[in-house]
């Protein structure tokens, strides 16, 4: 699993110097997706994929927490069934699930970084460049660290996780 960074640039210009920076840093095309308002001319940045452009890794964490949600309250209405049919087993597996779906949503809310697209859609609407940027989780420092010290006009937007293999 890496590490999405956001990085706001004023210009395209910007965001290419930023992007062959990267390069040279050892990031490959691959790991580098430029995000800005239609008509903006992004020759020679890669572009976001569709799946990137709608925020995919925000619609799965909703469904993923819904689902828990959902979960949890089915456990819940199990345990209240169980109690009151005096079944010791099913009222057991019906909170060690309740517990489970309560350590994974305080894992999934304190562990996992949380940056959406609609954080940035008033930066896109006013002509500026989201360079979103995939790096391992080893190398998230040394990134913020080189745009820091090499692009300060680039305003940090956060990060999220991201999975290589579903492209998004």
């Amino acid at each position: 699993m890496h590490r999405r960074l956001y990085f706001v640039l004023p210009d395209a210009g910007h965001a290419r110097a930023a992007a062959a920076d990267l390069r040279a840093a050892g990031l490959a095309d691959a790991h580098l997706h430029a995000l800005a308002r239609e008509g903006t001319d992004l020759a020679g940045l890669p572009p976001a994929n569709p799946r990137q452009r709608i925020d995919t890794l925000g619609r799965a964490e909703r469904w993923l927490w819904n689902a828990n949600l959902a979960l949890f309250a089915l456990a819940l209405a199990g345990l209240a069934w169980a109690l009151t049919a005096g079944a010791a087993l099913a009222a057991a597996v019906a909170l060690a699930v309740m517990v489970a779906t309560v350590t994974a949503g305080y894992l999934f809310v304190q562990r996992l970084p949380h940056t959406h697209l609609e954080e940035f859609r008033q930066a896109l609407a006013h002509g500026e460049v989201l360079l979103m940027v995939d790096v391992p989780a080893g190398r998230v420092a040394e990134i913020e660290a080189l745009m820091r010290r090499r692009h300060p006009e680039a305003v940090p937007g956060g990060s999220t996780w991201t999975v290589d293999a579903l492209g998004v």
